[in-house]
């Protein structure tokens, strides 16, 4: 699916993560909490007691992934390593650098782990609003699902994508015409851009945001996933050093390697320096759903999503948020596919909408289609040495709430008044 430095002194710009409703900017960049994971997991009312609860078992959970990193990856290289004891005798002299291969996996793992480890050291206090206390004994390790590991998998992985120099190909296609488009409608020759609120939704380990910031726009970046907040947290508050840091993130893909050496070749991180903001950046992170953190009206200049409305359960409560959120005049530019994450999910809503029925549910809230590319493609998280590749072929477009809305708030078109007759100046 579209799915890891040492800490300084805050001599430079910081990325702190605290809890809404309280957001507050200083010489630390804030990351404020505002979620429930009950609401998140089930969308069941509960009481805040159970709420506060299942918030914390969670967060345990998720901490608990990243220490049996190097458990479950060694079970699956011993596997390998069995069934390999398993040929005949001489079949196995034929494969001299079978067992060196998987030794030198091993090796890679181990220094996964202490990345990861050092990802997870100060988690308790990486909210500035927001506490968890203790979990029991912390050395104590329990085996995590399939699922979460995966998740920890797809994690390391967007550390080339955000974090590398290896992942900038992927971040020119999709990342870098959001940001050329900001630049073209919000010049920085003729207008103040550090007055100018841009939202990046589903920010991940915060590379776009960051981008934008450093431009000079004041950014915040969302993100729900304590995968990813734990991991965001650690490459803007904890590196502050080009490329001192080094993952595997090939390590678990035993297919489709050309050579045996491209599946433990190594990536360094961060390729620029997370710290290097200018001091007076206004650059932020709020980690909670989407839809819940953000109710209030016409706060936002610009809203940038990039592989992100696919994460909806109902794209339409994401479409019905951006519109209540922009400001009138304001934009919404996107980025990405529809790989809906809940489609064949058992007991989880998903409605799977094709682009057609977006758009046009789109046109009849009132947004004005500005520019339309229905045919970019782009990469996610690719192995560029992989015999396995996928490639997404992105819509990108970019619509603008009306400076002046339809009366009474009713989106929907009037008597005579076509879908067409609401969409301008598209290009495709």
């Amino acid at each position: 699916l579209h799915t890891e430095q040492r800490q300084a002194e805050p001599t430079n710009r910081l990325c702190g993560f605290h809890y809404l409703p309280c957001i507050q900017l200083c010489c630390r960049l804030s990351i404020t909490y505002a979620y429930s994971v009950r609401q998140w997991l089930t969308r069941i009312k509960c009481s805040p007691e159970e709420d506060a609860q299942l918030e914390r078992q969670h967060f345990w959970k998720v901490i608990n992934a990243f220490k049996y990193y190097r458990i479950h990856v060694h079970e699956r290289v011993n596997r390998a390593e069995r069934q390999f004891r398993c040929l005949p005798d001489h079949h196995q002299q034929l494969l001299t650098n079978f067992l060196p291969n998987l030794n030198k996996i091993r090796y890679c793992v181990d220094r996964n782990q202490e990345v990861l480890q050092a990802i997870v050291h100060n988690c308790l206090h990486m909210f500035e609003n927001m506490e968890y206390g203790q979990d029991g004994d912390p050395r104590k390790v329990r085996p995590s699902s399939t699922f979460d590991m995966d998740k920890l998998k797809s994690t390391i992985k967007q550390f080339v994508r955000d974090w590398s120099e290896a992942g900038k190909a992927e971040r020119d296609s999709c990342y870098k015409p959001i940001i050329e488009e900001i630049q073209r409608l919000f010049p920085p020759d003729q207008c103040d851009v550090s007055q100018v609120r841009v939202l990046v939704p589903g920010s991940g380990l915060g590379r776009l945001a960051w981008e934008i910031a450093h431009l000079g726009y004041s950014c915040q970046g969302n993100e729900w996933s304590f995968f990813m907040l734990f991991s965001s947290n650690f490459v803007l508050n904890r590196c502050d050093k080009e490329n001192a840091l080094t993952l595997y993130p090939w390590i678990h893909q035993f297919s489709n390697n050309k050579m045996s050496s491209d599946q433990t070749r190594p990536v360094s991180f961060p390729d620029v320096n997370p710290q290097s903001l200018p001091e007076d950046s206004d650059f932020s992170m709020v980690a909670g759903d989407f839809q819940e953190v953000y109710s209030d009206p016409e706060m936002w200049d610009c809203v940038a999503t990039c592989f992100f409305i696919d994460t909806a359960h109902n794209v339409l409560d994401y479409i019905e948020t951006i519109w209540n959120i922009l400001k009138p005049g304001g934009v919404w530019i996107n980025m990405g596919p529809l790989l809906y994450h809940y489609e064949n999910m058992a007991n989880e809503l998903s409605i799977e909408l094709s682009y057609e029925e977006i758009k046009a549910v789109i046109l009849k809230y009132g947004f004005v289609l500005e520019l339309e590319r229905e045919s970019v493609p782009s990469t996610y998280t690719e192995n560029d040495r992989s015999m396995l590749k996928y490639l997404y072929d992105c819509v990108f477009f970019i619509i603008r709430k009306p400076a002046e809305q339809l009366i009474n708030g009713d989106q929907t078109p009037k008597d005579g008044q076509t879908e067409d007759s609401l969409q301008k100046g598209s290009s495709t």
